[in-house]
């Protein structure tokens, strides 16, 4: 609990204790209601104040200064300094309710290294991790954070990655193995090699998105704002009116004054301004503690209304951890030298075939030995490697060559313009794809797939999956014109959500209704909605789910207060409402609406 909120605290049963005193000492009743009165008015009524120098004659202060005061003026003194002591216990709660929905962000934010340990010969020297440089190699101790990205070249321990995945598991790792920044050592010492600046991370990257999502508002959201400037100078000017008018023609001044009182007290849209965001961000929270990184609570917002879902394969409905299958030469050349040029050429490749093909090489690879190396999307690489011109890729970049009709993920290669063979790859499914499409299906959600890779093996996995729509050999452009075409097709005032994970998946992350990334390239963190932070592609159930809860939530505070306060200002105007119920339409309801937007964050943690 913050300071300001123990002041609260005491400021408020303070007031208490001489609002039960005044009950006691009847002859000094209305000295020690006022007294009560100033301790948790104060700060309102110089707020207000404050605000009216500046034009803001109509916030929550000023409404609850105003009525306050007059209702102190009519005689109803304890009405008075209840009007203002629930509004601040309202406020009280409102603040420990919202800080508590951070708690799962600040998690997050508490991700950042303090500092990293260089290795410098046969010392370490404990420097600021923005001060390493690619290559350099640190030393991670057990129990510290890892402050960048690299590969161990020294060590074995197990790590701790909840604040980055919501995974409560630790993970075993070893030599070779890559780690990412903001997870936890728990047991071995380790030795990495460097491979991103700090402002690249991965930790650096998720603090940045969690620091933007808060920003981008929901249309409930909007709508919220623009209402409150609506609602607001609408009640309060029928207070004006029921004020002065009636009394003119019936009379009984204090009896209107009232009413308009009550609907002074009304008209603070304190449970709408503040329910509303409080679920979207304990939307936000919930899934981020889970591991799924939110980047807005617009993006909450249209998922909920998803009602078509893409795909792409490689990587996102497969591992991307693709195996060397077969590797088959032409007779001029040996197995061997055409997996050393094919290695050679993806040296700097992101791509899973490219990862594999080193991996099967099994060698350092000599970067003297490339130059004019380009990579066309979509297609494959052009490179010169020993002096060779080498070609490797897919039919697309190969087209004036024949080349054999296989049903396998290959890779074609050409040595300086002769087809020198091919070689072929096996990939599985992620864990829980099958379940997560049959899920979709199952909730009316239809599913479709958009892919790079060659119609047969498209085929298959789409056959075996259940996926009845699913288009192939796609450039990354294509991608965009075949999402665009699912985009016309969906059902009126739905969306659709597209999930991917390399950088050809980039433009059609953005152009979806909604983007999902795994936990892949820069590029498609980045163009992402969201961000699946442990590549765990059954977490799209929990996300909708989230989404789906949290409109809910939202929908249900923003009907319930309305509701609340239109009734009793009808009552108000049949003087069947006293400021009690006021009170009650606004400190009630907003403390109500708070504790069924908490819900939201409860019901992410435990689905």
């Amino acid at each position: 609990m913050n300071q300001n909120i123990k002041k609260d605290i005491i400021q408020i049963l303070l007031s208490l204790f001489f609002i039960v005193i005044s009950f006691f000492i009847y002859e000094f009743k209305i000295i020690f209601l006022i007294i009560a009165y100033l301790i948790v008015g104060y700060e309102i009524i110089h707020k207000a104040y404050k605000s009216l120098r500046v034009g803001g004659f109509l916030d929550e202060n000023f409404l609850m200064s105003i009525s306050s005061i007059c209702a102190f003026l009519i005689g109803e003194h304890l009405e008075a300094v209840a009007i203002i002591l629930f509004y601040r216990v309202g406020e009280v709660f409102e603040n420990y309710s919202v800080n508590n929905s951070r708690k799962s962000i600040k998690e997050i934010m508490n991700l950042t290294p303090d500092y990293a340990n260089i290795k410098k010969g046969d010392k370490t020297i404990k420097v600021d991790p923005n001060s390493v440089k690619i290559d350099d190699i640190i030393i991670i101790k057990p129990g510290e954070k890892v402050p960048l990205d690299g590969v161990i070249i020294s060590g074995n321990s197990t790590i701790n990655t909840s604040a980055l995945t919501g995974e409560s598991l630790p993970l075993e790792v070893k030599t070779k193995d890559e780690i990412l920044s903001g997870v936890v050592n728990i047991s071995g010492l380790l030795e990495v090699k460097v491979k991103s600046e700090f402002k690249n991370s991965t930790v650096n990257k998720i603090l940045e998105l969690v620091e933007d999502a808060t920003a981008k508002k929901s249309s409930s959201e909007k709508f919220i704002t623009k209402f409150a400037k609506i609602y607001t100078p609408i009640v309060v000017s029928l207070a004006i009116f029921m004020a002065i008018l009636p009394p003119i023609f019936v009379g009984d001044f204090k009896d209107w004054l009232y009413k308009a009182l009550i609907f002074l007290v009304v008209s603070c849209p304190c449970a709408l301004v503040v329910s509303v965001p409080l679920s979207f961000f304990g939307g936000i929270g919930g899934a981020s503690k889970r591991g799924v990184l939110v980047k807005g609570s617009n993006f909450l917002e249209v998922l909920a209304r998803v009602k078509v879902f893409a795909f792409d394969k490689t990587g996102t409905l497969t591992k991307g951890e693709f195996k060397v299958d077969k590797i088959v030469n032409e007779s001029f050349i040996t197995k061997d030298e055409l997996l050393k040029y094919a290695a050679h050429t993806q040296i700097y490749s992101s791509h899973p075939i490219a990862k594999s093909i080193i991996k099967a090489f099994n060698q350092n690879l000599d970067e003297n030995l490339i130059t004019n190396l380009e990579e066309i999307p979509g297609q494959g690489i052009k490179a010169m490697v020993g002096g060779k011109e080498i070609l490797i890729g897919n039919p697309k970049l190969l087209k004036d060559f024949t080349l054999p009709n296989l049903d396998e993920t290959a890779s074609f290669i050409v040595i300086d313009s002769k087809f020198a063979g091919y070689i072929t790859f096996k990939d599985e499914l992620r864990d829980g794809v099958v379940n997560l499409i049959s899920w979709l299906k199952n909730n009316g959600i239809k599913t479709a797939m958009l892919t790079g890779d060659k119609n047969s093996v498209a085929f298959n996995l789409a056959h075996n999956l259940g996926i009845k729509e699913y288009y192939a050999e796609l450039l990354p452009a294509n991608k965009v014109e075949k999402l665009e075409n699912l985009i016309n097709k969906k059902p009126k005032n739905s969306t659709l959500a597209y999930i991917g994970d390399g950088i050809n998946d980039a433009p059609v992350l953005v152009r979806a209704d909604v983007g999902i990334a795994m936990l892949g390239t820069d590029a498609a963190m980045e163009a992402g909605d969201i961000v699946l932070m442990d590549n765990n592609i059954s977490k799209i159930k929990l996300a909708i789910k989230i989404s789906k809860k949290t409109i809910s939530i939202a929908y249900q505070n923003i009907i319930f207060a309305i509701s609340i306060k239109i009734f009793v200002m009808i009552l108000a105007v049949f003087g069947l409402a006293n400021i009690w119920l006021a009170i009650f339409a606004d400190v009630g309801v907003t403390f109500l609406a708070i504790l069924n937007s908490l819900r939201v964050f409860r019901y992410a943690s435990k689905i």
